[in-house]
């Protein structure tokens, strides 16, 4: 059970706070073990994609969960780290970001974070399945080149101030912790994803390793999966990078 307390461990550089716990865990860091970093010299994204924020410019954070979960629910932490930031965002600067299924944090149609987790086995004994959650949220910086992103800077955010950020974000992401360790819990974060989702009601394309599925959102499932209406009848998909399409 969650025992609801956080060590946090800052770094002027790292290679990844994603890494630096993943390395951690397999040393028997505890839950609740969060890196911060001023800057990331090996950061990543979905699908392994390089990102490299200026330093200062950005809150880059992982948290360490060991949560006992079934397999197919672990996503749950991903879940829960987003909505912990989507609030903190509401909180700290007045933002009100909403969610792109299943880890981004969106405003309109710009990114304003994004979020990774990659899970592993610990190395000690019976092989505990421990998950990293990052995040990467956009103060000063919109992204890189090309991106969609946004800032809090270019949303005109008067208050910038990361710690209280930090502070924020660990007060919300507290009680969505708390939650997974029930099912009622557990469904109550999916409803909460439910309701902050942009990604429902839009038409799709979700890129999977072997393929594509392209259709309509219409569904976030008791699980927390997307449930897509593509011209071959409904597809549910556990992961996926999702891309939003116009209409038609």
């Amino acid at each position: 059970m969650w025992g609801g307390s956080w060590d946090v461990q800052r770094f002027d550089e790292i290679d990844s706070t994603n890494a630096y716990l993943l390395r951690q865990a397999r040393l028997g860091a505890p839950e609740g073990t969060v890196a911060v970093a001023e800057h990331q010299s090996a950061g990543r994204g979905r699908l392994d994609r390089r990102w490299e924020a200026p330093p200062g410019a950005s809150l880059l954070v992982s948290v360490l969960f060991r949560p006992d979960l079934d397999p197919s629910e672990l996503h749950l932490c991903t879940a829960a780290l987003a909505l912990a930031a989507a609030e903190a965002c509401r909180r700290v600067v007045g933002v009100g970001p909403v969610l792109k299924w299943p880890n981004d944090v969106l405003v309109g149609e710009e990114k304003l974070a994004g979020v990774l987790a990659e899970a592993a086995f610990d190395g000690g004994a019976g092989g505990a399945v421990v998950v990293v959650v990052g995040l990467g949220l956009n103060i000063e910086w919109p992204g890189p080149d090309g991106a969609a992103g946004t800032s809090l800077r270019e949303l005109g955010a008067e208050t910038l101030d990361r710690p209280a950020l930090l502070g924020a974000l660990l007060e919300a992401l507290s009680a969505r912790r708390a939650l997974l360790d029930t099912v009622a819990g557990r469904r109550e974060v999916v409803a909460e994803l439910r309701n902050r989702c942009a990604t429902l009601g839009r038409r799709v394309r979700v890129e999977l390793a072997a393929e594509e599925v392209v259709g309509v959102a219409t569904e976030i499932d008791e699980a927390g999966h997307l449930v897509v209406r593509t011209s071959d009848g409904p597809r549910t998909v556990s992961a996926g990078d999702v891309v939003h399409l116009r209409p038609g």
